[in-house]
């Protein structure tokens, strides 16, 4: 068993992440101490919380990590991820629809300057 801090130290997560995410169950400690309320966790809660570092990278909003974690089966994961994929691939695209409109807007400007 870790205490917070140590566990803090393990995964790059800060205290006050662990008690934001005990407070709403999204990654809960393994242990409370009821006499003096300290936390620790354990080997599972560090595969967990790494789990939600990565899907933090990846993007996913708080609501779509509570998804993850609460289908303990992670089986629809993977749709998850394909469905992040999708929308990120579909913010490139419009983003580089962006990029050639303001292209063809400067291009239409230096040619009324000529």
């Amino acid at each position: 068993m870790y205490k917070i801090s140590d566990f803090a130290d393990m995964t790059g997560l800060t205290k006050e992440t662990l008690r934001y995410y005990a407070d709403i169950k999204l990654l809960e400690p393994a242990y409370i101490d009821p006499n003096n309320n300290y936390r620790y966790y354990d080997d599972g809660c560090f595969f967990l919380a790494i789990l939600l570092i990565k899907l933090k990278r990846l993007g996913f909003t708080i609501q779509e990590m509570t998804s993850v974690m609460r289908d303990e089966s992670f089986a629809n994961l993977e749709e998850l991820l394909l469905q992040k994929k999708n929308k990120i691939q579909s913010q490139i695209d419009n983003l580089y629809l962006q990029i050639e409109e303001i292209d063809a807007f400067l291009e239409s400007g230096k040619e009324e300057t000529e």
